[in-house]
């Protein structure tokens, strides 16, 4: 089972990261100058992952495939990693729609731990 992991960057700002059960990070969002922010970002995560259409295939300037989950405003609310191949990103992406909606939420602000 996936789960969210919200932790503090060291500028202050809140982040999240979505973990397939493997523990491998699928998702990572921005940073959100507060924590409830965070939480609303989360919960998009969980709304929009199985709509195929809110995923935004995208290739690097150096080749790399990734994407971009967004929310219904447009706005991007997780970027995925960089992949050797086309059929990595599809992989993430399957990922992502399988794990965020039943996805556990870890908030390690309290820890004190440093994205």
């Amino acid at each position: 089972m996936g789960k969210f992991v919200i932790k503090t960057r060291k500028n202050g700002e809140f982040q999240f990261v979505l973990k397939a059960g493997n523990g491998e990070v699928i998702l990572t969002s921005e940073g959100y100058t507060t924590k409830a922010a965070c939480e609303n970002g989360v919960a998009s995560v969980k709304k929009n992952a199985t709509d195929d259409s809110r995923y935004e295939r995208k290739t690097a300037k150096n080749g790399s495939p990734f994407f971009n989950l967004k929310a219904s405003n447009g706005q991007i609310i997780g970027t995925s990693e960089m992949y050797s191949a086309t059929s990595g990103m599809e992989n993430g992406i399957a990922s992502v729609k399988k794990n965020a909606p039943d996805a556990v939420i870890v908030d390690e602000t309290a820890l004190g731990n440093t994205a």
